[in-house]
């Protein structure tokens, strides 16, 4: 397909055009070149995998709505249910705010699409997001995001600072990912997993956040409370006063306090996000 449009006049590109030059592999922006696309009879969607889908458009959604997007860029995932090792990502193109449940591209770890999707997905996030899938089979959603909180928190030396409530959920249960450039190299897969380690999130120096979760609903929730945690921090650092910040056997007994929580608390949050996502806007479920 030429994607330069030199034939037709300025301002007449059609629509549908301009999508599929979107959402195809620039090689001018990528060191790092996905596998053939493998396009094979998927068959039917399972009734597990379209809740799955509708969740994972969901939470790309509810990231629009609470301006946590960044243009086209970052990427949640979401495993396929089944033994393929699957996952679900957005295409490269798409807005968080245009994604919809059929979508969302379907591809396996070596990350090749399979069925008959025309799109394709972001290398970067094939990089990062089939290597954790590959490694945690606890992480049924990974969500990587560029918030202004969560990218000013991790050029920060000291990283994520118990200093409230909120921020002591994460207390010994984040890791910590040098810069390496663009994660555009397969060589950087194996690093991303070590620095996760069983952690529920990831701080990625000097780019942004990453969170897992045993749903897409716990991972959103796991998100919510380190952007929040990140954007409190950052509030309390510009009032340039000292910090109080709690003795270690409090932080500690909150996590615990937190943990003993988890059992119920997405099962409550995720479907009121869900309702308010249904009463803005539900074309998501498409």
């Amino acid at each position: 397909m030429n994607c330069t449009f030199s034939s037709i006049p300025s301002g007449q590109t059609s629509r549908k055009e301009e999508s599929q030059c979107l959402l195809s592999p620039n090689p001018e922006y990528s060191t790092f070149e996905l596998p053939v696309t493998r396009r094979e009879d998927a068959g039917p969607i399972s009734d597990a995998e379209l809740a799955v889908r509708r969740d994972l458009a969901a939470a790309y959604r509810l990231c629009a709505l609470f301006g946590w997007d960044d243009l086209i860029y970052t990427h949640i995932s979401a495993r396929v249910p089944g033994p393929e090792h699957h996952f679900l990502v957005n295409p490269l193109g798409l807005g968080f705010d245009e994604v919809t449940a059929s979508s969302l591209v379907k591809i396996d770890l070596d990350g090749n699409v399979i069925g008959d999707s025309p799109h394709r997905p972001n290398a970067a996030g094939f990089v990062i997001h089939g290597a954790i899938h590959g490694a945690r089979e606890d992480a049924e959603c990974v969500m990587h995001l560029h918030t202004e909180a969560g990218m000013a928190l991790s050029t920060l030396e000291d990283g994520l600072l118990p200093l409230t409530q909120h921020a002591m959920r994460f207390h010994g249960r984040l890791g910590y990912h040098d810069y390496e450039g663009i994660a555009l190299s397969a060589d950087e897969q194996q690093r991303f997993i070590t620095d996760l380690g069983d952690n529920i999130g990831l701080i990625l120096r000097n780019h942004g956040t990453l969170t897992v979760g045993r749903s897409v609903g716990h991972a959103f929730t796991e998100t919510y409370y380190l952007d929040k945690s990140a954007r409190t921090q950052l509030l309390a650092l510009s009032a340039g006063r000292p910090l109080i910040i709690p003795p270690t056997e409090v932080v500690e007994l909150t996590v615990r306090q937190w943990l003993n929580d988890l059992g119920t608390s997405n099962d409550r949050e995720w479907p009121s996000l869900l309702r308010k996502l249904d009463r803005s806007d539900p074309s998501y479920l498409d």
